[in-house]
């Protein structure tokens, strides 16, 4: 069946980028052994990148390219600027419930629970790029926002005195994990959340990854793709929309590289370098993506092109779901015990996989095999609601 009968008036690349993001990150988090993996398919422990620390940022960049469609068509429809940010708040609120609901599967121990993660990092890039863009529609005013952000990420993370620990570079060494401003503000964050809400907790127990200082670069992630959504449903012609996402993403991704000398490239502070980075890669296949499935729709005219499409467009088509569904799956496994030979019990994921791929012992062969047949088991459901054009919304 063609696309555009399933989703007629849609852009195809956005989609189809979506969910292969989707795709890629069911599979770099959830390999069977942890202890054995490719390491293009793991994070970067520190500063510096794999490809693995581009699918995040692609998913961010991605939600404010949809965005400028999601809001241009309820201002076609009439919409008021005050009910569609009154719906951007409530989606992004259901976002953050979807969020600790996941957190509290499968004990419902309400004193252990992290805030901060990744659904929680999407709703505050989705609310703060969606409220902007509704009532800040110039793209050069939206341009300085994102100038202000990274910049003024970078004065803090750089020139600001932490607490307790002293000035980065003179005191500390620049980024240093646990003594920067941001894991700062993480632990009181957190000691806050304790004394007030009763619960918390941080991901890397001294730090998070999905920090409160580090969502202002993040939102800069979305606005980046607030601005290509702009330019890809502008009135330009298709090869300009091509080659403006083209070259802009390549002087992105040089500037990222420029500025990683001072500055360095690091995912899990989100620094500005890393923005800009992630953000010129991400402009790049955008544009390959739109000049491919939009502009000149070889998935019409190529079985194989359709072929390699059409498991993207489905993840795409409801990736939350598909996130949160694995999730789910993971938790589920890791809570459920079975029995393993007289030694007493082994989670149900250790179970599956030493019996389904790790008979021979764990390698990183076996440990992709095992994700990637995660992904397709996390790929029927959202299957199943594709064909019957059932597209989950929060």
């Amino acid at each position: 069946m063609p696309d555009e009968a399933i989703l007629p008036g849609r852009v195809t690349s956005v989609d189809a980028l979506r969910g292969l993001t989707i795709a890629f990150m069911i599979l770099v988090n959830d390999p069977g052994d942890w202890e054995h993996i490719y390491w293009p398919l793991d994070h970067a422990q520190w500063s510096g990148w794999t490809p693995t620390d581009l699918v995040f940022p692609s998913f961010v960049f991605l939600v404010g390219c949809s965005v400028v469609f999601s809001v241009n068509a309820r201002l076609r429809r009439g919409a008021s600027r005050t009910a569609i940010s009154l719906q951007i708040l409530r989606r992004a609120a259901t976002l953050f419930l979807i969020k600790m609901a996941i957190s509290a599967y499968p004990h419902f121990h309400m004193t252990h629970l992290r805030i901060l993660g990744v659904l929680t990092r999407v709703a505050l890039c989705y609310l703060f790029a969606g409220l902007l863009y509704v009532w800040v529609r110039r793209p050069v005013w939206i341009a300085a926002i994102i100038a202000a952000l990274l910049l003024g990420y970078w004065v803090l993370m750089r020139w600001t005195p932490i607490p307790g620990i002293g000035m980065p570079v003179r005191d500390v060494p620049l980024l240093d994990p646990d003594r920067n401003l941001a894991a700062w503000m993480d632990r009181g964050f957190n000691v806050w959340c304790r004394a007030w809400l009763h619960t918390g907790r941080l991901y890397e127990k001294t730090r998070d990854p999905e920090g409160l200082l580090s969502t202002l670069p993040a939102i800069g992630t979305a606005l980046l793709g607030v601005l290509a959504g702009l330019w890809v449903s502008s009135d330009a012609a298709k090869a300009a929309k091509r080659n403006g996402l083209l070259i802009a993403g390549v002087v992105s991704f040089a500037l990222g590289e420029v500025w990683s000398i001072w500055f360095p490239i690091n995912k899990k502070l989100w620094t500005s370098s890393y923005v800009l980075l992630t953000g010129g890669i991400s402009l790049m296949l955008l544009g390959l993506a739109y000049w491919l499935l939009d502009a000149e729709r070889v998935q019409q005219r190529s079985r194989v092109v359709r072929a390699l499409v059409w498991p993207m467009l489905v993840f795409g088509s409801n990736a939350i779901a598909a996130f949160c569904l694995s999730e789910i799956l993971d938790e589920t496994l890791g809570w459920w015990k079975v029995i393993h030979n007289d030694d007493g019990t082994v989670s149900a994921w250790a179970w599956l996989y030493e019996h389904s791929f790790a008979w021979n012992g764990s390698t990183e062969l076996s440990s992709l095999c095992f994700a990637i047949a995660y992904v397709f088991v996390c790929f029927l459901p959202i299957w199943w609601l594709w064909r019957r054009k059932i597209f989950l919304k929060v």
